[in-house]
């Protein structure tokens, strides 16, 4: 049997942005309730819930403080199982975001860890002296300089792959990890749908070799904890991996390993960066490249023993439409284009919230602006080392994750419909033009092209199951690619440039799917229009 999640489609929601519900900027639990019948219509079935957890904030709830309580800001525990109630009745399931690679440093198990060498939770944590009075290794934080952090009270460094302010777990401890499993028992037991997990992939580390990712312990940690935890449920776990590859989504995925439903794959996040440089370091997107990667992650994996996930945006990455479409003339034509090609592809779709009406990237012009400590960190180190202010905040406004962290536009009112208070983040001066009050007035809104394609995964198993074939010989600019099972065959084609497109097909069309244009009668010696796609079934 097909398990749900390979036929589901997921929504995440950013807590903070999506809904507030008591008037003082920041959303919240009863907010998201609020919306669900929304969420319903748009026809998903599970809700990724960025993190809720008891957090100091310095990295927006990926610094946990207490796993088990909920953070005042967005309710309170009984909101909380309201929430997995509401959703269960609209047929909803809530995934919990697992993030188990790092704490707070506010948690009490680091707080006590800092106590002394001696005390019973150092060793939940990675500790190690200096070298000559220096850090122990050149190991860097994603979040600028050196991941090793001293502590004057004990005399000793510990280490975080994050800020200074998230400490990283030390997973070789089994008693550490017994903790965790009867955490995610916790949340299992109040009727979660599954797990996102940050950053898994460190879980495995080995510091003293310098390795992070792709550790040599990380699968073997994985399979203890699908024994203890979810492998005895119905539930959907995706695992966030920067580093893998086709083989290595495999490792994570195949069934017979018992590690996780599927992961997220970031090949294609690092083709609009100089090779070998940082995010921040900015190139043009070559549409070849594109296409190459989506490619790739359609024929190099085994589907029939392992799973992928598909997705343009999250919390942590700018609006698809500015990044790599047309935000101005063709925003409406682009939305529509990035959604019809990922969701027809062979995998679990994710939607971010926004990215359903079309939400793009909004530009700052002072870091008095910028919320994100990421962005602030590289702003601070970047100027010291002599960039200027422009090319910085250019790379801020390109990629910097507050683009996808501005509140929901739900309608032309004052704050876009989110908060009746001044919002947490600023939200886009486009609300007026760009909000779900009028997507769902308009039949032609990106949001149906959304729920239309939902539709059409529930109710063809050729979406979940048939086989991916690329069209050959179309160019860099234009992505087309078959889906086959038994004898029914579907076409998608899309023109991922905003320039006209030649192609050329002879094909019989049995029926036209959906399109961001005119439907068209033949596909033999035509000019795609900038980012059109649409797709058809074959006779």
């Amino acid at each position: 049997m097909t398990p749900w999640w390979k036929k589901a489609v997921v929504y995440q929601v950013y807590p903070k942005s999506f809904q507030d519900s008591n008037g003082d900027g920041i959303g919240d639990l009863n907010g998201i309730i609020s919306r669900l019948d929304y969420l319903q219509k748009l026809g998903i079935d599970a809700i990724w819930l960025s993190p809720v957890y008891q957090s100091p904030g310095i990295d927006n709830g990926y610094d946990i403080s207490d796993y088990e309580a909920i953070d005042p800001q967005y309710g309170t525990m009984a909101d909380m199982e309201n929430l997995i109630q509401e959703a269960k009745k609209r047929n909803i399931r809530i995934v919990m975001d697992l993030v188990v690679n790092h704490t707070s440093d506010q948690h009490k198990w680091f707080i006590e860890a800092k106590k002394s060498k001696d005390n019973p939770y150092r060793d939940y944590y990675i500790w190690r002296d200096g070298t000559d009075g220096e850090v122990p290794n050149d190991m860097k934080s994603s979040f600028s300089g050196s991941a090793w952090q001293w502590d004057e009270n004990t005399k000793q460094y510990y280490l975080h792959l994050f800020a200074k302010q998230q400490p990283d777990l030390n997973w070789s401890n089994p008693e550490l990890r017994q903790k965790i499993y009867d955490m995610m028992n916790f949340w299992i037991d109040k009727g979660i749908g599954g797990f996102r997990m940050d950053v898994i992939e460190l879980i495995g580390k080995d510091p003293d070799k310098a390795i992070s990712a792709n550790g040599p312990m990380l699968h073997p940690y994985l399979q203890e904890m699908n024994k203890n935890t979810f492998g005895n449920h119905d539930l959907m776990t995706v695992g966030e991996t920067w580093n893998s590859t086709p083989k290595i989504a495999e490792e994570y995925s195949d069934p017979a390993r018992h590690e996780l439903s599927m992961v997220f794959q970031f090949e294609n996040q690092g083709l609009d960066q100089q090779a070998g440089k940082e995010k921040w370091d900015l190139r043009p997107l070559n549409l070849g490249e594109l296409k190459k990667v989506l490619v790739k992650w359609q024929t190099d994996i085994d589907f029939d023993h392992a799973w992928n996930s598909l997705f343009w945006e999250n919390h942590d990455i700018p609006r698809v439409i500015s990044r790599w479409g047309d935000d101005g003339k063709y925003r409406i034509q682009s939305a529509k284009m990035f959604a019809t090609v990922l969701h027809l592809m062979h995998g679990t779709p994710y939607i971010y919230n926004g990215e359903e009406i079309g939400m793009t990237n909004y530009p700052v012009d002072d870091i008095s602006q910028v919320e994100d400590i990421e962005s602030i960190n590289m702003y601070n180190e970047r100027l010291a080392k002599g960039y200027s202010k422009q090319d910085i905040l250019k790379s801020i406004n390109a990629k910097g994750r507050d683009n996808a962290r501005r509140p929901i536009q739900w309608n032309d009112q004052e704050n876009a419909g989110f908060s009746e208070a001044k919002p947490w983040l600023k939200v886009n001066p486009n609300y007026k033009e760009i909000n779900v009050e009028k997507a769902l007035k308009d039949p032609n809104s990106v949001f149906y092209t959304y729920q239309k394609l939902i539709k059409l995964r529930h109710e063809n198993p050729i979406v979940v199951d048939g086989d991916f074939k690329l069209v050959e010989n179309t160019g860099d600019s234009v992505l087309a690619y078959w889906r086959i099972l038994g004898d029914e065959k579907w076409l998608v084609v899309a023109n991922l440039s905003g320039e006209k497109q030649k192609f050329d097909h002879k094909v019989d069309i049995k029926k036209w799917l959906l399109g961001n244009y005119d439907e068209r009668k033949s596909l033999e010696n035509i000019e795609l229009e900038p980012y059109e796609a649409f797709a058809l079934v074959e006779k």
